[in-house]
């Protein structure tokens, strides 16, 4: 689920330029069709401007996806998508094929012509990601020193791309023949086969293969010619037009419903941000009937939706096949189709699409909005923040927050003078960092009580609350609160409020009797006392007990056999359990978790266990000092605020 939510959010790159490029590329041909068919200046501006995106849609993709499946790209890996792209559809486009069968043109398999799709583009996107994330830091030879790190990046992708040719070569012509074959027989069960052949058209969306279900039944690959006939006004009356009709109540009214459905469900403080791309997304699918900004937008992130969505399009084909009702289209199947086919000879009844329409906005509307609350989806606004590194989901939905952080919220809420009080959130590795309007309305006091191993005030409106190292959870479940998806614990509630078991407040219940605990230097550098630390939560001994050291080398070690309990996604901390449950927090620099990762390469995974010396993080402490932290790193013990740190 983890890569998935990563793939849906990666899509939301390139999805969100296409409804203004569908928008462009449907008035073009509005104007077009308003002149009789023919094109003027204007049309051919315009949709020559929504064509330039729209028919490079999987190159689109193929960018979109490599930027935002590789881990802190700067770039390079949108690069590599790019080159995975060129070097497979270059090698498998009909000209390069023909010469590789040393055939003519006219010889190839047209599999290859419908190669340029998102399916492809996807695949060229995760092999540029994959290729990013492995391959960035490599070292070469001397003499090849050049191309080492991020410079072998495009050259592997090459190759990778180049097996990925070759099994496509010999794998997409059977793909392609057998989903025609399927096609032409689809078409021999009438009103049932519109039915199937709609659900399929939506389900074969994500691979592209829906353009060789689509030319069986809307040209003339089979005899059908349903598009063709249509514009030409020269089909079969109350026949033609019906692989194409249930196609706009759907794209016109069904699809913004649940544009609508995921908006009203998104998480409150989301709202707006997710408000542009469902709203430009239900345009798109109105007017014009480009439906990809809103269908790519919960395809991925909850593909149960998606196949709901598919069944809904079968059925709808299916209805309109057995009523009175025809409508066809040159574009897609939105509104400005429908206006320009309502006089068509072939049009029956098009008044009845519009009836259809309202039927299936309330139908999506109700259904999406029900199976996401229901179940919890994922859709644009409610995705997690963050993920465990176990590849659980953070929990930060109704019913998925542990009661103890949810009661924890509830008081640190109250304490922080309400919800109304707080104008940003965010957390670090062991704080609550917030921006509140009114400092005074703060109770310390209250904050300890509900579990706070202290609180800071750097200045201005800035407060910061520390927890410990569960503290992501606590910050989850007060923005499911503020924004009304979970409920308030009730006053009889028997829900236990203890602080967390990582802050340094708390008894020490695993570490060894012994205060003393012995480590070998983590990192390189003076030590110096933890006092020093420009960090009061730090220097005050808040966090617990420790030392710090000023680095001089950019590798951070284990100090001792342990387990690792926790890496942050920013790099810039790792939390340990050492073999006597003394739990030992290194975090690097001050207040570098503004850095985003920027810097830091983790070289441990949450759960391994590591022996003394093992590397935990490599560490620029160039981009540290330019970036204006301190480097000095604290060394802490979380869970025994007796102990005291010894090296050895």
């Amino acid at each position: 689920m983890k890569f998935f939510q990563r793939l849906g959010r990666s899509l939301m790159l390139p999805v969100a330029v296409l409804p203004v490029a569908a928008i462009l590329s449907g008035i073009g041909y509005w104007i077009v069709g308003a002149n009789g068919g023919e094109p003027n200046l204007v049309s051919t501006f315009l949709s020559a401007a929504g064509g330039a995106l729209l028919d490079n849609m999987p190159l689109l993709f193929a960018i979109g996806v490599s930027l935002g499946m590789a881990r802190k790209s700067d770039g390079t890996s949108a690069l590599a998508g790019l080159v995975s792209w060129l070097t497979v559809t270059t090698l498998l486009k009909p000209d390069t094929v023909a010469l590789f069968v040393g055939a003519g043109l006219d010889e190839v398999d047209p599999a290859f012509g419908r190669l340029q799709n998102v399916f492809i583009g996807i695949i060229c996107g995760l092999i540029g990601a994959f290729c990013y994330d492995r391959f960035k830091d490599t070292k070469l030879p001397d003499a090849l020193s050049f191309f080492s790190g991020k410079r072998s990046v495009a050259i592997v992708t090459a190759g990778f791309s180049l097996v990925l040719s070759i099994a496509l070569f010999f794998v997409w012509p059977l793909v392609y023949g057998a989903l025609v074959s399927f096609g032409e027989f689809i078409a021999t069960l009438g009103p049932f086969g519109a039915g199937l052949y709609g659900f399929l058209n939506r389900l074969l969306i994500p691979t592209g293969l829906h353009h060789a279900l689509n030319s069986v039944f809307w040209f003339d690959v089979a005899g059908i010619n349903d598009l063709n006939n249509f514009l030409s006004g020269t089909g079969e009356y109350g026949v033609t037009g019906q692989y194409m009709t249930g196609f706009f109540p759907v794209m016109m009214f069904g699809l913004p419903g649940a544009a609508l459905a995921m908006y009203v469900t998104a998480k409150t403080a989301r709202k707006k941000i997710v408000y542009g791309i469902l709203l430009s997304g239900a345009v798109s699918s109105f007017f014009v009937g480009v439906t990809e900004p809103l269908e790519f937008a919960f395809m991925f992130l909850a593909p149960v939706l998606y196949l709901i969505h598919a069944v809904f399009m079968g059925i709808s084909l299916a209805i309109s096949a057995i009523l009175p009702v025809r409508m066809g289209f040159g574009f897609s199947g939105g509104f400005i189709d429908l206006v320009l086919g309502w006089v068509n000879p072939m049009a029956q009844n098009p008044w009845i699409i519009l009836v259809m329409g309202a039927f299936w906005f309330a139908v999506y509307f109700l259904v999406f909005r029900f199976v996401i609350l229901r179940w919890n989806l994922k859709t644009p606004g409610r995705e997690d923040d963050d993920f465990l590194e176990n590849g659980q989901a953070s929990a930060d939905a109704a019913g998925s927050a542990d009661e103890k952080y949810l009661a924890t919220a509830s008081r640190f809420l109250a304490a922080l003078g309400g919800a109304g009080n707080i104008v940003e959130l965010d957390n670090c590795a062991t704080r609550l960092r917030m921006e509140v309007a009114d400092v005074a309305r703060v109770d310390d006091a209250a904050l300890k009580r509900a579990g706070a191993a202290g609180t800071i005030k750097p200045g201005g409106t800035s407060v910061q609350v520390v927890y410990g190292l569960n503290v992501q959870f606590v910050k989850d479940a007060m923005e499911g609160l503020m924004s009304g998806e979970l409920r308030e614990p009730a006053a009889g509630d028997p829900v236990a409020v203890a602080p967390d078991p990582g802050a340094a407040t708390t008894t020490a219940v695993a570490a060894p009797p012994a205060a003393v605990v012995r480590l070998r230097q983590p990192v390189a550098g003076a030590v110096v006392p933890l006092a020093s630390v420009p960090d009061a939560t730090f220097a005050e001994g808040i966090m617990g007990p420790g030392i710090a050291i000023e680095p001089t080398d950019g590798t951070v070690v284990a100090p001792a056999d342990a387990t690792v309990a926790h890496v942050f996604d920013t790099g810039h901390a790792v939390a340990l359990v050492l073999s006597g449950g003394v739990e030992l927090l290194i975090h690097v620099g001050i207040d570098t978790v503004a850095m985003k990762g920027e810097g830091f390469r983790t070289l441990v995974e949450a759960g391994a266990r590591v022996t003394e010396g093992t590397p935990l993080l490599e560490v620029d402490l160039e981009a540290i000092r330019r970036a204006g932290h301190p480097t000095v790193t604290p060394v802490i013990v979380l869970n025994d605020e007796r102990a005291r740190i010894e090296l050895v």
